[in-house]
């Protein structure tokens, strides 16, 4: 196995700009379109930059980059690519872990089962701006993986014999070779089939075939609380997919969509509406009739002289009971006017100017 430093013509302590620099000076000169390039010094000048340049790499390849100078033990040669990290791990069972992925337990490494967990499942919730103040449960009804109530999960029949996996042989592992840039890669995984037990029920459950999880409908209700914002996300655990075999299910994520409303428009913990009021009302400060979100009727005094432009607010009446009940008033002026109404205009305008 050659020395990535020696390949790139730097040595050990090198920086990270001193690794690009030269790697950017040999890609260039060895690139395989230029002339006199070389294909494979290529490959070997860019696995070299592509371990160099990462820190954690690097510093693996530092710390175990020379144990395995006579190529990788699946005959993938020199090309292989390594990225195993030992640090944190503290016991002989994560050691087993990592021997049995990466050399099939070096005589170590247990069979045990591996089970595909269930997966989240994103649902919406539509509801109107009422709903959103006052709170509501939700019913939601949608089709997912749940578990087989024949079997109850396991996938067999209760009392069944098991036989030796004939896919894997009974080891519970099989060996897959993924080709790469730099070579073929092999590794040990759980065997499809059995999920690593090396043995198989002889008589598998009659209704879910065997994952120990039947596809239908179901049913699942949402505590929305008061005051719930639009684009909310709520999370239920367990509600998701159920997992193979007794797995685990994933998760339920429900995001609530609050409908626009016809009459008011939410503003943070406010809410916001328009009522029309005369010229009149305005200059004499009458009182106006106005409805909150919940149909209550409220009698609000629009101060003498308040500024049309100025919102009018109700304390507590808004989203929630620390929000408020803010009113834009729009000024109606009469489209046609009589004599008298004009005089008696013109004398008031003279009387406030």
């Amino acid at each position: 196995m050659s020395d990535y430093y020696d390949i790139l013509g730097i040595n050990k302590s090198a920086t990270d700009e001193e690794i690009k620099k030269a790697y950017r000076k040999l890609a260039h000169q060895y690139h395989p379109d230029k002339n006199g390039g070389d294909e494979k010094k290529f490959k070997e000048i860019n696995e070299a930059y592509q371990i160099l340049s990462d820190r954690q790499k690097r510093s693996q390849y530092d710390r175990f980059g020379n144990a395995y100078s006579g190529g990788s033990p699946f005959g993938a040669g020199q090309n292989a690519s390594w990225d195993i990290n030992f640090d944190g791990f503290e016991g002989m069972e994560d050691l087993e872990d990592i021997f049995g992925t990466f050399f099939g337990g070096l005589g170590m490494h247990q069979k045990r089962r591996t089970y595909k967990k269930g997966g989240d499942i994103e649902l919406l919730a539509e509801i109107s701006l009422e709903e959103a103040q006052a709170g509501k449960v939700v019913e939601l009804e949608y089709e997912t993986y749940v578990q087989c109530g024949t079997c109850v999960g396991v996938g067999y029949t209760k009392g069944t014999a098991f036989k030796k996996c004939e896919y894997c042989g009974g080891n519970g592992q099989i060996k897959e070779t993924r080709n790469t840039f730099f070579g073929g890669f092999a590794h040990v995984v759980s065997c499809p089939e059995c999920r690593g037990a090396g043995e198989k029920p002889e008589t598998a459950c009659g209704d879910c075939k065997g994952p120990g999880r039947v596809r239908q409908k179901h049913k699942a209700k949402v505590d929305v609380r008061e005051g719930v914002e639009s684009g909310q996300i709520i999370k239920i655990k367990g509600m998701g997919e159920a997992g193979e075999n007794n797995a685990g299910s994933g998760d339920l994520y429900v995001k609530i969509l609050v409908d626009p409303h016809p009459v008011f428009e939410r503003r943070g913990e406010d809410l916001i509406c328009k009522k029309s009021i005369g010229v009149i009302d305005v200059l004499l400060g009458r009182k106006i009739e106005v409805k909150d979100l919940k149909g209550e009727q409220l009698n609000v005094g629009v101060p003498m002289g308040k500024n049309i432009l100025e919102e009018v607010r109700v304390k507590g009446h808004g989203m929630t009971a620390r929000g408020d009940l803010v009113i834009k008033l729009e000024v109606e002026t009469p489209k046609h006017l009589s004599r008298k109404a004009k005089e008696l205009l013109e004398d008031l305008g003279q009387e406030l100017e």
